[in-house]
C-alpha cells in the first residue's frame, strides 16, 4: 500500500497527464463524423448535428394518415420524436430492421424532435484525409459530398440540418 506521500505524488502525475491530454484534444482538428449505415448507404454525420444513439425500441407509436417513409413516434428520455426512414423517404424500399437497428436523434440545436432509422451505426470516422469523388453525387439537397475511403468504399454527406429544413421531411401528412 502506497504512503501518503506516493499517493500525491500518483494523483499529482494523472493530473498531469490529463492536463496534457486535455491540451491535446483542444489543439486536434475537429474532423470526426459518425458513420451510418441506412440500407446499403454508407453516410457520414457531423457531430454537430448528432443527438443520441439508442438502440430500435420495440413501441414505435404508428401515427395514421402519414407518409410511408414516417415510422411513427416514439418517446425518448421524456420527448416525443418523430421517426423517419430516410431510404423510404429517398423513393426507395424500406430500411430493414435489424438487432443492429438504431435511431439517430437530431442534435437539440436543430430544434426539431427528430430521429432517423438507421441500419447499423459505423463509428466515428476522420474523413479528413479521404478521396472527393465529384464524379459520385447525390441527389437529395441533404446531402453532401462523395468521399472515399482508403479501402475504396463510397461515403455521403448527410446533413441532419439541411433535412430538418427541407419542407417535403417537414410534411408527414398525406391530407
Amino acid at each position: 500500500m502506497d504512503t501518503p506521500v506516493e499517493q500525491k505524488s500518483h494523483l499529482k502525475d494523472f493530473q498531469a497527464r490529463l492536463s496534457e491530454r486535455l491540451r491535446e484534444a483542444s489543439t486536434a482538428p475537429r474532423s470526426a463524423r459518425l458513420g451510418l449505415l441506412i440500407g446499403d448507404q454508407r453516410w457520414l454525420v457531423d457531430l454537430a448535428e448528432a443527438g443520441e444513439i439508442v438502440p430500435l425500441p420495440s413501441g414505435i407509436t404508428t401515427v395514421p394518415l402519414t407518409r410511408d417513409w414516417f415510422r411513427g413516434l416514439v418517446n425518448l428520455r421524456g420527448s416525443l420524436f418523430g421517426v423517419s426512414d430516410l431510404l423510404r423517404f429517398s423513393g426507395d424500399a424500406s430500411t430493414p430492421v435489424t438487432k443492429e437497428s438504431r435511431l439517430l436523434a437530431f442534435s437539440s440545436s436543430l430544434k426539431v424532435n427528430a430521429a432517423l432509422l438507421v441500419t447499423r451505426m459505423l463509428g466515428l470516422h476522420d474523413a479528413s484525409a479521404w478521396r472527393h469523388a465529384p464524379e459520385r453525387q447525390h441527389w437529395a439537397p441533404w446531402a453532401g459530398r462523395c468521399l472515399v475511403d482508403d479501402d475504396g468504399r463510397e461515403w455521403f454527406e448527410l446533413s441532419l440540418s439541411r433535412l430538418a429544413a427541407d419542407e417535403r421531411f417537414q410534411t408527414v401528412s398525406r391530407v
